[in-house]
């Protein structure tokens, strides 16, 4: 296994779809109406670049070890439900400490004019 920090992913289009957007606020207890929720940032940044890391075979991240560990969201504005955002994903840190791998990855999330919408950061360990 190669340390991969520093590694940039692809970017990957995701449209904000309002008919997913109310079925995921239903699923939490959120009104609809109120927009797209927060954690639908799980979605449309983490859940759209993370899988680049998870099958990078140099990344060798070995799921039955795998802990989420952390997550975090940053906004400079709340997406709109039929717009469109482009995310990427990096790996920002990949450390070993104490027999265990920390990866930390990153993703922004920016709108069609290359504004940033929202920034991702996740902790993933990895146990020995």
């Amino acid at each position: 296994m190669a340390a991969v920090a520093g590694r940039t992913y692809p970017a990957v289009q995701f449209e904000i779809d309002a008919d997913r957007v109310a079925a995921f606020a239903k699923a939490i207890g959120a009104d609809p109406a109120d927009g797209v929720p927060p954690t639908f940032a799980a979605v449309y940044s983490l859940g759209v670049t993370v899988p680049h890391l998870f099958a990078d075979e140099e990344a060798a991240v070995d799921f039955a070890r795998l802990l989420h560990a952390e997550q975090e969201f940053e906004w400079d504005r709340h997406p709109r439900a039929g717009e469109t955002v482009t995310s990427r994903g990096r790996v920002a840190s990949d450390v070993n400490r104490r027999g265990m791998r920390f990866v930390s990855f990153e993703a922004d999330t920016s709108d069609s004019s290359g504004a940033l919408v929202c920034r991702s950061r996740t902790l993933f360990v990895i146990r020995s």
